[in-house]
């Protein structure tokens, strides 16, 4: 997912989180200042919840042995939103995958994953649940049973660009755009017109139009706008195609009818998690998220697109 917009406004893209960050604003004099306090937001997040590094909050859960573990406000809040995801979508985005996630390879920075060429045993194994994990926001404690590891994957990097979003719009007082790999947030005054999102399937340059592929570009004024699909991160292992989004009933990498769904609602967490949950259910995910009322655009495998009623109206389409 790109992103481009209407009238002159300011970006900034680098990467952090294992994804491309971009950031964009209405007044490009806050560029700078934005962008700094968006850094040490991310740094932040990536100490409190990043499953590849060793100090970071959410590791030192798979020692706590089902103890009663005290952790940061920040951690605290990926927690729930990960368990509310789970819970809106009854359990198909789970946050008790990390050792599914380990057992396909993807076990570190995914710049890495690419380049190992460990052989992987794809056994069927459901995920242990996301109901086993007991999270106290009153005493600030999370208890997490022996043998569970967590991934946070699925729902951190959404509810961190609303997070932003929010935080800059009200700190700089102007419109604010913040993208991690996809996964979009606004908050404040948009442009005129509103935010142009160029919404595809396959990873490119804000600046490139997709080559193949199909694309839509669409205006967003407020909320959030996600897209799950299996080929921005995907891998070989011996001969074994895989990708990151794994079925919690399985352990293993999904197969979807859908290539790439994209889905807007009033955060980009929430949309993130309807859009990684449409993978997983695969044929009912059309008429699932027109039941929720979301927003949302399917491509299959072949390229045909479908879209739910309120879709938004498409700026420029091309396949």
């Amino acid at each position: 997912m790109t992103t481009t917009t209407l009238r002159r406004t300011a970006a900034a893209e680098w990467r952090a989180l294992g994804t491309t960050v971009r950031l964009v604003v209405t007044d490009p004099a806050l560029l700078d200042s934005c962008n700094l306090l968006l850094a040490r937001h991310l740094a932040e997040v990536d100490a409190a919840c990043s499953r590849f590094r060793p100090d970071s909050e959410l590791a030192a859960l798979d020692a706590s042995f089902g103890r009663p573990v005290t952790v940061s406000p920040l951690l605290a809040e990926a927690l729930a939103v990960a368990l509310r995801a789970a819970e809106a979508t009854d359990g198909a985005v789970d946050p008790t995958v990390g050792s599914a996630m380990n057992a396909i390879g993807y076990d570190r920075d995914f710049t890495l994953v690419r380049e190992d060429d460990r052989p992987v045993r794809l056994t069927v194994k459901r995920a242990p649940g996301w109901r086993l994990i007991d999270l106290d926001r009153t005493t600030g404690t999370v208890t997490v049973p022996a043998g569970v590891r967590l991934d946070l994957g699925a729902t951190a990097k959404a509810w961190a660009a609303d997070r932003a979003a929010a935080m800059l719009a009200e700190v700089a007082g102007c419109g604010v755009l913040v993208s991690l790999g996809g996964d979009t947030a606004v908050a404040g005054e948009p442009p005129a017109g509103g935010w142009n999102i160029r919404v595809q399937d396959v990873t490119g340059s804000v600046d490139e139009t997709p080559t193949n592929g199909t694309y839509a570009t669409i205006g967003l004024r407020s909320g959030g706008l996600a897209t799950s699909g299996t080929a921005a991160r995907n891998w070989r292992r011996n001969g074994h195609e895989l990708h990151h989004i794994v079925d919690p009933r399985t352990g293993l990498p999904v197969r979807s009818p859908w290539r790439t769904v994209s889905v807007a609602a009033a955060t980009s967490a929430d949309a993130n998690a309807a859009s990684t949950a449409a993978m997983v259910k695969g044929a009912d995910a059309e008429r699932r998220l027109t039941r929720l009322g979301l927003p949302a655009r399917l491509v299959a495998q072949d390229g045909t697109v479908v879209t739910t009623p309120g879709w938004p109206t498409s700026l420029v389409a091309a396949a």
